[in-house]
């Protein structure tokens, strides 16, 4: 696991155990210390199918229900119960969101990570640990927190004692931070909806951690939690579930899946919708899920429904999209409306299946055999999943073309806050489909493929509809749909495919600009990145270099995207990928006498974007590119 180590120097300092603690009884002991509030990072090391989810999840409630700016970071194995997992949670006043550079307060409970959990932690460090484990903690650089964990959860409950052990460490934390019991009494009720027992079982072992902490230990750390205003309008979401309600506010009549990790929970979050959205008065669903054979089915039965006029999409990731490369490649070519939603993980094959990566552009840009081209909606926040999941029909059908969705396993399965969405209030863009005999009998020159109005997009019945043969052709073929192999019926068709392509790129999503009027460098990004930029970008400017941002939302790119580069002497195209996908796209679109001032910095170890790591590698290209 030492991919999951965050450039933090490995330390072997010997030493013994601090002896256990009691916390100051008065504010003037209390006051003594210098604090340090709601800026600190913690990392709970556990193990998968312990409980812990459920644990870490009440700390960030909390946290969140106190006003904290806070988020959390599940880092977890990809196939077996027991393997290790951590939680990253960060609290930070100034509202960034990436891991941060270094573990601030470390919870020890795995045995199987201990070590280098251990050793990875910088001097002053925090540690609370299971001393039930019989592990050491020999290190006097750092600031010790014993708990008998094990102990305490089985005097509370011995059958549920693995699951209880979570819960005290966080009652723990709530006594040496000062987390609030109406905040986690509010987050237990949240966490075991309406589960009488569980939400009693929890609150008494808060509880027990707390009343342990309070009667052991003294606190000599800086760490403090501090309560803000709580704006009450704000929640907690993951990106998966936004992008199923989305997809379901889009109208979404057929959903065929295989599943795949990061992606499940985005077809789970739509099928759990249905019930409530989605019926009509007879109780009846009115969006079909199949669960497919294989990815290549779901993608066929995505085609069917966009063949008969239906919204039909899948949910999956890069190598459920890599199987459906075929179907992919059909429906560009028949111009089949189709929606394919690819939440990335780590690859290439099976690679790091619980990792987050920004790996997939370049397939979904120009996936499938042959020269293609299509539409990518690219979310990076929770709202914008809400939005791009509605939005991927209308430009599915207008443009009738296949159109993904990208994003990732950080924004898909974490938990972001958010600000509610704006649910569509304009009608469905159904295209130039034709449902009206009379309109279809007024056309002079119908043919599925002829392009009667000068931008590529043709004109398309629906079957059953009684006009005209309903064909879709995956061979050669010319305007009228005849099987062709003639060069020039060739040549037309797939001029008029890129430049119906082509055509969409300033109807869709503009990116979003934060431009320094004084600032020579550009940085341009896109999806999940948001959640790091304004951190690398203030330790960018901690530096004295002025920095703009624009963040990509959409493939084809938008013409805004040239003139930001036009406006900057230098752009660094930012990406969480090896091979800096969206810069080579870049370079083979983007007029020739600005692509030398555009640069790449591509990374990616499967972590999420820590800033430091990512400013770092930016002012090392700025410095070669300008010396």
């Amino acid at each position: 696991m030492r991919f999951l180590r965050q450039h933090i120097e490995v330390m072997n300092v010997m030493g013994v155990k601090q002896r256990q603690r009691r916390l100051p009884r008065s504010p003037e002991e209390k006051g003594q210390m210098d604090t340090i509030a709601n800026d600190f990072t913690i990392n709970i090391a556990t193990a998968n199918g312990t409980g812990s989810q459920s644990a870490n999840l009440i700390l960030l409630q909390s946290l969140f229900d106190m006003g904290v700016p806070v988020s959390g970071k599940n880092l977890f194995p990809s196939n077996i119960s027991g393997l290790p997992t951590w939680y990253i949670v960060r609290l930070s006043d100034r509202g960034y969101q990436a891991p941060g550079d270094r573990t601030h307060i470390q919870i020890l409970v795995n045995k199987a990570t201990w070590e280098e959990d251990l050793a990875a932690l910088e001097p002053g460090s925090v540690v609370v640990w299971n001393m039930d484990s019989k592990m050491p903690v020999e290190r006097e650089d750092i600031i010790s927190y014993p708990v008998p964990m094990t102990k305490l959860a089985r005097s509370l409950n011995p059958k549920l004692s693995k699951l209880v052990t979570n819960i005290v460490y966080v009652g723990v934390l709530a006594e040496l931070l000062g987390i609030t019991d109406e905040a986690l009494n509010k987050a237990v009720a949240g966490q075991f909806k309406g589960k009488t027992s569980a939400i009693e079982l929890n609150i008494n072992a808060l509880e027990l951690g707390r009343n342990y902490a309070k009667e052991n230990f003294t606190k000599t750390d800086p760490y403090v939690v501090e309560p803000r205003a709580v704006d009450k309008k704000r929640f907690f979401m993951e990106g998966n579930e936004a992008a199923a309600l989305g997809c379901i506010f889009g109208g979404v009549q057929l959903l065929a899946w295989y599943p795949i990790t990061p992606s499940s929970s985005l077809a789970e979050g739509i099928i759990a919708y249905i019930p409530r959205l989605r019926t009509n008065d007879e109780g009846e669903a009115t969006c079909a899920v199949i669960q497919a054979e294989d990815e290549l089915a779901a993608a066929g039965m995505v085609l069917g429904a966009g063949w008969a006029g239906g919204r039909g999409m899948t949910a999956t990731s890069g190598p459920g999209i890599s199987l459906m490369q075929e179907f992919i490649g059909l429906a560009y070519f028949a111009e089949i409306p189709s929606v394919f939603w690819d939440v990335n993980r780590v690859g290439p094959s099976t690679g790091l299946p619980t990792r987050t990566q920004q790996s997939d552009l370049s397939m979904l840009y120009e996936g499938s055999h042959g020269d293609t081209q299509h539409i990518v909606v690219i979310p990076g926040t929770v709202e914008e999943c809400f939005e791009f999941g509605w939005r991927a029909f209308d430009y599915s059908e207008r443009y009738q073309t296949p159109v993904f969705g990208l994003s990732d396993l950080d924004l898909g399965m974490n938990r972001w806050a958010c600000e509610g969405f704006e649910y569509p209030d304009e009608p469905m863009d159904r295209g130039k489909t034709i449902r009206e005999q009379d309109v279809f009998e007024a056309m002079e020159n119908f043919g599925r493929y002829r392009d009667l109005d000068g931008d590529g997009i043709p004109y398309r019945t629906l079957p059953g509809s009684g006009m005209a043969p309903i064909l879709y052709r995956g061979t050669g073929h010319n305007p009228d749909g005849i099987y062709s192999e003639k060069p020039h019926d060739y040549f037309a068709l797939m001029k008029r495919l890129k430049e119906k392509i082509d055509g969409s790129r300033d109807n869709l999503p503009a990116p979003i600009l934060n431009e320094n009027e004084e600032g020579d460098i550009g940085v341009i990004y896109y999806g999940s990145m948001e959640n790091s930029i304004q951190e690398i970008d203030d330790l960018l400017e901690e530096t004295g270099l002025k920095v703009s941002q624009c963040r990509v939302r959409a493939l084809p790119l938008h013409s805004e995207v040239e003139a930001f580069i036009r406006r900057h002497k230098q752009t660094i195209v930012l990406e969480i990928n090896r091979d800096a996908q969206l810069w080579g796209i870049m370079r083979r679109e983007l007029p020739n006498d600005i692509v030398g001032r555009v640069h790449s910095v591509a990374y990616s170890d499967g972590m999420p974007p820590r800033a430091r790591i990512y400013s770092d590698l930016i002012l090392k290209t700025i410095n070669e590119v300008t010396q």
